[in-house]
């Protein structure tokens, strides 16, 4: 969420919107917030194994926790790409994204 949070001028110039969501406490989002000095929309609270099963993002009992999911949503709202990680690696990275929506544009052209 950090590096989306640097590249925000980017992402925002080419007309991207970041949104988050989590499944930590309000209190812990907010300290992640507070941390990182995020300014776009964070939702929290997510049940954690209800959103696992709604995404069929990876869920990881021994930790109870969920690995990273991230999504890029056309403008129609239709996933363009989904992305699941199964560990600490394999993250959605705005860079990846910044440059498949340049390329969704020019295609479309």
């Amino acid at each position: 969420m950090a590096a989306f949070e640097r590249a925000q001028s980017k992402v925002r110039e080419e007309g991207i919107t970041v949104v988050a969501a989590s499944t930590d406490p309000v209190e812990k989002a907010k300290e992640t917030v507070s941390e990182h000095s995020l300014t776009f929309p964070i939702g929290c609270g997510l049940p954690l194994k209800e959103a696992a099963a709604s995404l069929g993002a990876f869920y990881e009992e021994r930790r109870n926790i969920l690995q990273s999911t991230g999504f890029l949503v056309r403008p129609d709202k239709t996933i363009a790409v989904s992305q699941y990680s199964s560990g600490p690696i394999g993250r959605l990275v705005w860079q990846d994204v910044l440059g498949l929506v340049q390329f969704y544009k020019k295609s479309a052209k």
